[in-house]
């Protein structure tokens, strides 16, 4: 049976993956609301939601709300979920009650491996008690009130660990074999939910994605990451011999199967969503060069990550058979476009490339 949300609350809005999502669903679903609670964090950016907030907020529709907030405070992720909320008011807007969400698309994280490696913490911190705090939310507001809810939880192929070159892509039933503490911590808050489907019925589905590539993502990644440094003519870190495989998915290509696992997913089936592309690092970087006409001169080969995964692959079949979903972006279509975005958009990246560039520097450009 097709769920019709209409009011999604989504964690993590003001990231990479989550600003695109609320954009794509806006503009997508007419009759939803949805409210953006975000920290606001290093990689949460207002600014990758300006014309949203224009099309759809207090001064446009009405339908977009945004609230500062810790998935980690019980009380106030409590109170929201009841209905309770007050946005966050910005430019003398007047403060707004928010309306009660019939279902989390969770995607707040700290998502880069590399800095896992630097500060483990941090990511079973965010990553393994916020969920959990979100789940005891939510599982305490079901029995307040016993309504029509769903919980999407918005995780990663990294959790499956790493293939050989000739392995059979990751399924949904493939072992969890993180090697990262990212992954680790990803993994942790994907059982959890798990645990939540058996033990208390939540009504929850588990979503895992390949590498997002596309506009808005914060500059520490690696498309975004060699896109600016190009065009600033400064060297292109490249762990190892740069051979690792993965595949790629452009993110509003991500947003339109986040959408339909929500409304026509199976409750408690996990789902993989991958963009169908596995290509070598060192291929992307190549094609980005070109792309914006820069020499292979800038590529700089540095120490290996520890414990870097070698190859992602996902099979979707689960995902294509059950909801008929398939990419549409092309990897060669998407990343001109991506290229293309980053060129004309200059003020937005700038503004945070000083933190991206500080923990690229701290991890590829300290050793040869």
């Amino acid at each position: 049976m097709t769920f019709a949300p209409s009011c999604v609350l989504v964690t993590g809005g003001a990231g990479f993956i989550g600003s695109n999502f609320i954009r794509w669903v806006l503009g997508r679903a007419p009759a939803a609301k949805v409210v953006n609670l975000d920290l606001l964090t290093y990689a949460g950016n207002l600014e990758s939601l300006e014309d949203v907030v224009t099309a759809h907020g207090p001064r446009g529709d009405g339908r977009y709300y945004f609230l500062r907030g810790d998935v980690r405070d019980f009380d106030a992720v409590t109170n929201l979920l009841r209905g309770d909320g007050r946005d966050t008011p910005s430019e003398g807007r007047p403060v707004r009650s928010v309306p009660a969400p019939d279902c989390i698309v969770h995607m707040a994280a700290e998502s880069h491996v590399d800095r896992s490696i630097m500060g483990p913490a941090a990511f079973v911190d965010t990553n393994v008690r916020g969920t959990l705090t979100l789940l005891e939310a939510c599982r305490g507001e079901r029995v307040a009130h016993d309504r029509s809810f769903r919980f999407l939880q918005v995780s990663t192929d990294e959790v499956y660990g790493t293939l050989g070159p000739s392995d059979p892509g990751f399924t949904e039933t493939t072992p969890l074999a993180p090697n990262s503490p990212y992954a680790a911590s990803k993994a942790g808050a994907d059982l959890l939910v798990r645990s939540y489907v058996e033990t208390f019925d939540l009504p929850a589905i588990i979503a895992r994605c390949s590498n997002n590539y596309g506009p808005y993502q914060f500059p520490e990644k690696l498309i975004p990451l060699m896109i600016t440094r190009a065009l600033a003519d400064e060297p292109l870190p490249v762990y190892g011999d740069g051979l690792q495989v993965r595949d790629w998915l452009h993110v509003q290509d991500h947003a339109s199967a986040i959408w339909d696992v929500l409304t026509r997913g199976r409750l408690g089936e996990v789902y993989n969503i991958g963009g169908g592309t596995e290509l070598p690092n060192i291929e992307v970087v190549a094609t980005l060069l070109r792309l914006l006409d820069k020499p292979e001169s800038l590529v700089r080969h540095v120490t290996d990550r520890p414990g870097h995964d070698r190859r992602y692959s996902m099979n979707m079949t689960k995902l294509s058979v059950e909801l008929g979903w398939k990419p549409t972006h092309t990897f060669g279509d998407g990343l001109a476009q991506t290229v293309e975005w980053y060129v004309k958009n200059r003020r937005w990246w700038e503004r945070v490339i000083n933190e991206a560039y500080r923990a690229s520097n701290e991890l590829y450009l300290k050793s040869d």
